[in-house]
């Protein structure tokens, strides 16, 4: 791990109350977008030193070195990533457990958690600004338990979206893609290579208690966002702070008419069309005849049989802007 402002080995010194009170950080992912989010440092360098209460800033290029930099910060530090929905996706236990306040700048691939934070647009300079003056807001979190194809069951937090079936195995393909194309191309690009296979998964849903769907799916989705795959209007009502998920079905369906949906799906018109079917929860169970490729927040799970959702309301303090969401 690099930072411009510490040695590289976090001390273990006895610590003075002032070591132990909130700090503002700047967590630099260098792998993001391809790489090419290490090319801020300098600039960020260069912002930083004109500002009154300089915040120290953390490069690094392995998830858990990041890990281990939030594990060690005092309770309630304000903790501004720059990255994208994968970055704040692994956080997300470390800023629970220390009561920290989420920042986000958006040097993603995907940055559908920075859409949803009405930070996306922002030119980075002005959403660290941001980030370091504005009040904190909670908003909720999705919890996902999952069982895989050997019988392990795991559980994982997720800001933006889950997604299981077809848009899952597009996710695993696009992650195979050339690290230059990001946000919504690479999503489209790997949806178009998925077309030509079009599987379907044979799922058993139930919302909050009650079975919904039995049978052939193309997808199931549980957004609490109301965009995946880098601005997809997936869900165009869900809201991050609504103290609910939106499940999104598409049912089994011919190439054709997958074609003539995925346009609309674009734009959020897909509401209401044949094979298409919206419902916001609180718990959501998903059993699968066969093992069903899964994902969160943009992020490949691998296969699973059976997996759980449920919604956590007003967990995570987080910096945003005016929501850019329904």
């Amino acid at each position: 791990m690099k930072t411009s402002h510490l040695p590289d080995q976090i001390p273990d010194a006895p610590e003075t109350r002032s070591e132990r009170e909130p700090k503002t950080v700047l967590l630099l992912n260098a792998n993001a977008a391809g790489g090419r989010a290490a090319g801020y440092r300098r600039q960020i360098e260069e912002h930083t030193a004109k500002l009154p209460r300089r915040p120290m800033l953390f490069v690094s290029r392995e998830a858990q070195t990041a890990i281990r930099l939030v594990d060690a910060l005092p309770a309630g530090s304000r903790v501004i990533v720059f990255g994208g929905d994968g970055t704040v996706n692994q956080l997300l236990p470390s800023l629970l457990a220390g009561s920290h306040t989420l920042g986000l700048v958006a040097v993603g691939s995907g940055n559908d958690t920075a859409r949803a934070f009405g930070v996306d647009r922002m030119k980075w300079h002005v959403a660290l600004d941001h980030a370091l003056e504005s009040a904190p807001e909670k908003i909720d979190l999705g919890e996902l338990t999952y069982t895989n194809a050997r019988g392990f069951t795991q559980t994982k937090l997720f800001v933006s979206s889950f997604c299981t079936g077809f848009d899952a195995a597009t996710v695993q393909q696009a992650q195979s893609l050339p690290s230059w194309l990001g946000g919504m191309p690479r999503y489209t690009l790997a949806t178009l290579i998925m077309l030509s296979e079009l599987n379907s998964f044979d799922l058993h849903i139930s919302v909050d208690g009650k079975a919904i769907h039995a049978g052939p799916v193309l997808l199931a989705s549980a957004l609490n966002s109301a965009t995946y795959g880098g601005g997809m209007q997936i869900a165009p009502s869900a809201l991050i702070d609504d103290g609910a998920l939106d499940l999104m079905i598409a049912e089994r369906m011919g190439l054709m008419r997958v074609l003539s949906l995925l346009p609309r799906m674009l734009l959020g018109r897909h509401l209401g069309d044949p094979g298409v079917i919206h419902q916001c929860f609180g718990e959501l169970h998903i059993k699968a005849q066969q093992p069903v490729p899964m994902a969160a927040d943009g992020e490949y799970l691998g296969e699973a049989i059976e997996a759980s959702l449920r919604i956590k309301p007003a967990q995570l303090l987080v910096l945003r802007a005016q929501s850019s969401q329904g």
